[in-house]
């Protein structure tokens, strides 16, 4: 997922790694842009524990504002932040803990700045099928977590206000030489069953065996397979169009560029929000705010007329 910022241009002031764990990719976040402030967010606090750097090196970089990496405790789907604050919203293999990720979407929508990017992975429906396939030819309960499939993803990012999304997804096999090797990786990277509608009492030992029966028949030259399916995505959250009022709102940067003769580079910059009409905008229908980006000369815009 790092590599794939290779190709983003993007300088954030504020990185949020949600669902960052023991802040491993937090840390190269921070090396990645060493200008930005990093915060990484999880709700299991002994994690954030890792996360926190100890000894006096650390505290003096706190004592002095430049703590690298600050961990919050936090759950993803309510982020204590403030609306637009973060540039880049960085969430590996978090959201598949989530049995619907359409609030953390929303709240990573929020959080967002306008122009801000959204990186994500988490695991697909084909995760651990074989595994699925055997607990179901014992019971009817659900032994294995279900996942979101890559396109109904792709639209619940175009729901919560995201544009321009780009999903794909890969897929890896492991292989165990048995299931108690299969179940000992499971439980050390805490991929425990949290369904609803999971099992409540204890697995008898004719049940297991006949579900490493059927797993059995999975098995290719004398491997066990394990198979995840990899989502990634990204998309952006787009500067709005619309003021709160209803007007269309008119980035002069990208008017700057169509209309170069135009420009002045020694003005200052403005958005303007304008109210339209069937024969054009009228100049007595503008109101104007303050930008950073665009820089045009707006008596010299050949309005239209009627």
């Amino acid at each position: 997922m790092l590599e794939r910022l290779d190709y983003v241009k993007l300088a954030p002031r504020l990185i949020v790694d949600a669902g960052s764990g023991p802040a491993r990719e937090a840390q190269a976040l921070r090396q990645r842009y060493p200008g930005a402030r990093l915060l990484a967010v999880d709700h299991a606090l002994p994690m954030l524990r890792e996360a926190r750097p100890s000894g006096l090196g650390a505290r003096v970089s706190r004592l002095l504002g430049r703590a690298g990496v600050q961990p919050l405790c936090a759950d993803l789907q309510a982020l204590p932040l403030a609306a637009g604050c973060a540039q880049l919203l960085w969430s590996n293999m978090a959201l598949h803990w989530m049995r619907e990720p359409r609030a953390a979407l929303a709240e990573f929508h929020r959080v967002l700045a306008p122009g801000g990017l959204l990186m994500f992975s988490t695991l697909g429906p084909d995760t651990l099928k074989e595994l699925r396939a055997a607990f179901a030819s014992v019971d009817g309960y659900a032994h294995v977590n279900s996942f979101v499939d890559m396109h109904d993803l792709g639209d619940q990012l175009g729901a919560a206000g995201f544009t321009a999304p780009v999903m794909d997804a890969e897929t890896i096999t492991l292989t165990y030489a048995d299931v108690a090797g299969l179940m000992r990786d499971l439980r050390g990277s805490g991929q425990a069953n949290c369904l609803a509608g999971r099992v409540r009492t204890l697995y008898g030992p004719r049940r297991w065996a006949r579900m490493c029966e059927t797993l059995a028949g999975f098995v290719r030259e004398g491997r066990l397979p394990a198979t995840a399916e990899v989502v990634y995505g990204h998309a952006w959250r787009e500067a709005p169009r619309q003021s709160a009022d209803g007007r269309a709102i008119v980035n002069c940067d990208t008017l700057a560029r169509l209309f170069p003769e135009q420009s002045a580079i020694a003005r200052p910059a403005w958005t303007i929000p304008v109210r339209s009409s069937r024969s054009g905008v009228r100049p007595k229908d503008s109101t104007c705010s303050s930008s950073a980006t665009a820089r045009f000369l707006l008596r010299d815009w050949p309005w239209p007329t009627p």
